[in-house]
Order: C-alpha cells, then sequence, then structure tokens
C-alpha cells in the first residue's frame, strides 16, 4: 500500500474509533449498554444485522467462494436473506412482545421466559462457545486481509493474525450496544460505498472488462448451477436456524423501539444480503482469479485489494473490509461475554448485583474470551470453515427447543434440556472427527437428534412448562 492508503486507512479508523467512543460515553444505564435504551430505529438496526452477520468472516469466505465456484457461491447468501425474513414474520412478534413486558437483555432470558433456568443455563454455556469460534472466524478473516495488504511485508500470517485480534479486543473494550449499532451502520455505508463505486469498477475495468472475464473463466462459473445439492441443503441447515438462536440479533429486537421497526429491520437486513452482497462479493473473487489463480482462494481478494486498485482507492476499500471485521468481532465477543456473565456469572455467582464489579468482570470476561477465539483461530485455515462450524455446533443444540419456545403452547422444559446437550454434544463429535455420513454436515444430524430426544423425553415424562 501506498502513503496515502495508509493515511487514509489510520483517519478512517481514528473517526471510527471516535464515533464508538462518543456513544459509549453516553451509556447512562445497563439498558443503554445492552439494548441501546430500546430506542433505535430501523434503518440503524437493518444495517447492524448485516454488518453483524455478513462482516468481513462472510466477505472475505465470499471471496473464497467466488474464486473456486464463481456466482453459485451467492447461494451462500441467500440462507440469509430466507432467514432474515422467515424471523421478521415468525420470531420478531414473540420477542418482542415478551421484551415489552419482561424487558429482557439475552436470548436465554428468552428461553427462560419459556421454560426455565436450567434450559437458559445450557442455552448460555452453548451461545457463550459458539460465539467464540465466531469470533476466532472474524480474527482470522482480519488476519488474512491484514497479511495481503496493511501488514503485507510480514512473513507470518500468525503475526497479522495477533496483531489484528489485539485491535479488535482492544477496540471491543469499549463496548456497548449503541456504540457498536451507530459504528455497524457507518462502517457498512463506507464498505457499500467502496465496493459499489470503487472495488467493482476500478477491478472491472482493469482486467480488462467482460470479454476477458468470461474468456478467462470455466463456463460454470457464469451460472447458478454450479453447486451441489449437498451443499445447498448443508447451507440451508446451518444458516437460515441461527436467525432463530442468535444472540446478536435477539439484541436488536430488544434495541428496537418496537415490533414494527424491528420487522422492518430484518426486511432491510435480508434486502442487504442477498442480492446486493451476495454477488458483490463472489464477483470480485471471479476477479481475483484471473489475477492471482494459484493462491489459496481466500487470499484471492485481499491480494487483489493490494494490487489492483489504485493509490487511495485502496485505503478506502481495505479499510471498509476491516471497518466489517471489526463490525462483527465486537457483535460476537460482547454476545459471548454477554452470556458468560450475564446468564451465568451474574446470576449464579454474584448475590449481589453490584454494577462497577459486573462491568469489570466483563471487561475481564471479553479478554479472556478474546484471547481464546485468537488460539482458536490460530488452528483453522479457512475463515469459511471456522464459522460455519461455530454456526453448526450452536443451531444442533439450540435451534428445535427454540422452535418450541416460539411455535408450541405445550413446552417440556426437561426435554429442551436434554435435547440441547445431544444435539450440541454429537454435533462436536462430528466436527472433531470430520464424520459427515452422506456428505451431510453437523448441524443437519444434531437438529435431528434434537428433534427425537426432545419427544422422546417429552413422552415418557409428560412434563409442561409452567
Amino acid at each position: 500500500m501506498h502513503i496515502l492508503d495508509y493515511l487514509i486507512f489510520g483517519i478512517y479508523f481514528v473517526i471510527i474509533l471516535l464515533i464508538g467512543l462518543y456513544f459509549y460515553k453516553k451509556n447512562k444505564s445497563r439498558e443503554d449498554y445492552f439494548v441501546g435504551g430500546r430506542s433505535m430505529s430501523s434503518s440503524h438496526i437493518g444495517m447492524s444485522i448485516v454488518a453483524t452477520d455478513v462482516g468481513g468472516g462472510f466477505s472475505i469466505g465470499l471471496g473464497g467462494l467466488g474464486y473456486v465456484m464463481g456466482l453459485s457461491g451467492s447461494w451462500l447468501l441467500f440462507t440469509g436473506l430466507v432467514g432474515a425474513w422467515l424471523s421478521a414474520v415468525y420470531l420478531v412478534p414473540k420477542v418482542k412482545g415478551l421484551d415489552v413486558k419482561f424487558n429482557m437483555f439475552t436470548y436465554p432470558d428468552f428461553l427462560r421466559s419459556k421454560f426455565n433456568g436450567k434450559v437458559a443455563l445450557i442455552a448460555a454455556i452453548i451461545s457463550g462457545i459458539g460465539y467464540l469460534g465466531f469470533t476466532g472466524g472474524q480474527i482470522l478473516a482480519g488476519a488474512k486481509l491484514a497479511s495481503a495488504t496493511v501488514l503485507s511485508g510480514t512473513d507470518s500470517l500468525n503475526t497479522a493474525l495477533y496483531i489484528i485480534a489485539g485491535i479488535i479486543i482492544a477496540y471491543t473494550v469499549l463496548g456497548g450496544i449503541k456504540a457498536v449499532i451507530y459504528t455497524d451502520t457507518v462502517q457498512w455505508a463506507i464498505l457499500l460505498i467502496g465496493l459499489i463505486f470503487f472495488a467493482i469498477p476500478f477491478a472491472y475495468f482493469k482486467v480488462g472488462g467482460w470479454e476477458t472475464i468470461y474468456n478467462s473463466l470455466p463456463r460454470e462459473y457464469f451460472t447458478l448451477t454450479n453447486i451441489s445439492v449437498n451443499q445447498l441443503i448443508n447451507w440451508a441447515v446451518t444458516i437460515i436456524p441461527i436467525w432463530f438462536i442468535a444472540m446478536t440479533l435477539y439484541q436488536r429486537i430488544y434495541a428496537s423501539k418496537n415490533e414494527k421497526s424491528a420487522k422492518k429491520a430484518f426486511y432491510i437486513a435480508g434486502i442487504l444480503e442477498y442480492p446486493i452482497m451476495a454477488f458483490m462479493g463472489v464477483i470480485l473473487g471471479m476477479i481475483s482469479k484471473i489475477f492471482f489463480p494459484e493462491v489459496e482462494a481466500e487470499m484471492g481478494l485481499p491480494l487483489l485489494l493490494q494490487n489492483v486498485l489504485p493509490i487511495g482507492v485502496t485505503g478506502i476499500v481495505v479499510a471498509s473490509y476491516f471497518s466489517a471485521i471489526m463490525s462483527t468481532a465486537d457483535s460476537c465477543l460482547m454476545a459471548s461475554s454477554g452470556n458468560i456473565v450475564n446468564d451465568i456469572i451474574e446470576r449464579y455467582f454474584l448475590k449481589k448485583s453490584n454494577q462497577k464489579l459486573i462491568l469489570k468482570i466483563s471487561q475481564v470476561a471479553t479478554l479472556i474470551i478474546g484471547i481464546i477465539a485468537t488460539l482458536i483461530a490460530s488452528k483453522f485455515t479457512t475463515v469459511l470453515n471456522i464459522i460455519l462450524q461455530a454456526y453448526s455446533f450452536m443451531i444442533a443444540g439450540l435451534f428445535y427447543p427454540t422452535l418450541i419456545a416460539i411455535f408450541s403452547k405445550n413446552k417440556n422444559s426437561q426435554s429442551a434440556f436434554i435435547s440441547m446437550m445431544a444435539g450440541g454434544i454429537l454435533s462436536l463429535v462430528f466436527i472433531f472427527t470430520s464424520f459427515e455420513p452422506f456428505g451431510l454436515s453437523s448441524s443437519f444430524y444434531g437438529i435431528l437428534l434434537s428433534i427425537i430426544v426432545y419427544h422422546t423425553v417429552s413422552i415418557f415424562t409428560g412434563e409442561k412448562n409452567v
């Protein structure tokens, strides 16, 4: 990168940090910190949802999919559109209605209102661990981008990983959902501007236009059928359910002014994911394949940004990608820390609610979680893999009991608890053994076992939620 790019990059990040600091100082209460005073607008919430869901991990991952399979990689975020709109119709009314009555803060709070404390506790543990892995995916995404751009002189990807992790963890300490949501809005807007007006046009003309792109890539790269049925199923059962169990999404529902505003936010997020971000990401990945045909797939996009874009533009676009990574990482760290501190430590280990002590514990927990997430990231090579594995673990244990909580009048707390344990454990076994019968993901089998266990236990206990 040129000195001008570094200057633009630096100025941009100073502005983002100042925005975060401004809203951090405006926090007056716990409600401000965790749920934005329950007064955020649909546009800010919608931008924040997509920034958190897609972020840098899926951005870099989409580039990798475009690199290896072309336009068909866009199906990944089509599942995001489906998940967002299903949530708007079915999840938001239930959750926001209860929030108005009980002033909730976390996803386990919702399950506590429908089942009991034990179910909420196991949900907090599963969610906290899942977001730990998801944070690791964002750190790895940042490391890949940094090693090809800002830290291009660095020999080791691990060196970039630890530097980026330090920046993300330090930034998150400022925290607070208001700071996160407002900076998400700015960051995502700049990412869209950077891609639409700079990255795609400059890369398109630099490569030689449509004729060069069409003649340089296999024909199947230009279809939407260059994907197996198994792959579509795996993406669907891994990504769509996350919209019903994601702690970050529940926080944003609670932060919305009302049900109507929350619904609108989820509709906005769906459109931003597909087709807008989906096709921009894979198109850049396809162009990177032409320039760098022999590199690891997820490194193609970072190398494209570093070597193809003109001076000044590189700084803007790279900064926008970094901001997308940070917007997801800080939300995931807050989610994991919130599960561990609010739903476990404060509820079960602190007899008195001392707000200063809770704040200090939250900061320490965030630091520890960030360090563990960094170590997890160092063990993986592909961003998309670590994110999908984290999703699979969360979904396998939490999805079906959450559906029961949303749709069923007859609920069984014991069944929910045991089915969460069974689904989560099976998913972990499949992940660590790389066992995928018939090529289907661990989340598919985890959900299936969770369903079987839930109804089997219900038959023998007959307990109903009270």
